[in-house]
């Protein structure tokens, strides 16, 4: 396992979409399991394969709380299958748009099949923080922030304020 570097905006690696995974092998295990470390050691509860370069619909997240055992989980080639009409709002932040947080709205309940470390297909519902997390995740998937889905206001000082803390 190896520490990679978590790019962050405005690089425009952030904004592509990633392409489909093939098949869960060795290679992809290897990948999964470096972007666990790396967040892990961030510290964040999510990181898109995209948030280290690699453009591949991959997705690691624990949702486990400090003085819990880890959970970690695996998701390649995640999709929503279904989204309740409700909403419920999360202040969210992210690895990529480091010291920034703001409210968010998502469904407050999806579907989702994906592919676990096996390769094994797994079907099921999410809510709450694995909801958030899900949904946010698999955004960056498609090339989208969550500071998207905020004012452009707010988005440019999500952005400024990472670049003045970058070159400080």
């Amino acid at each position: 396992m190896a520490l990679r570097e978590i790019i962050t905006v405005p690089n425009p690696l952030l904004k592509q979409v990633s392409a489909p995974v093939e098949r869960v092998d060795d290679d992809l295990r290897s990948l999964m399991d470096d972007m666990l470390e790396t967040m892990y050691d961030a510290p964040g509860i999510g990181l898109a394969a995209i948030q280290i370069g690699v453009a591949k619909r991959v997705i690691v997240m624990d949702l486990a709380r400090e003085g819990e055992e880890k959970q970690p989980r695996f998701f390649v080639n995640p999709e929503i299958l279904w989204a309740s009409d409700d909403t419920a709002p999360y202040e969210e932040g992210c690895l990529s748009v480091p010291e920034f947080y703001d409210e968010v709205e998502r469904p407050a309940r999806v579907k989702l099949r994906y592919l676990n470390y096996q390769g094994e297909t797994v079907e099921e519902d999410a809510e709450g923080l694995y909801a958030v997390c899900i949904q946010h995740e698999m955004d960056h998937l498609n090339g989208v922030l969550f500071i998207d889905h905020l004012s452009r206001l707010k988005r440019e000082q999500a952005v400024k304020k990472v670049k003045k803390a970058r070159a400080a």
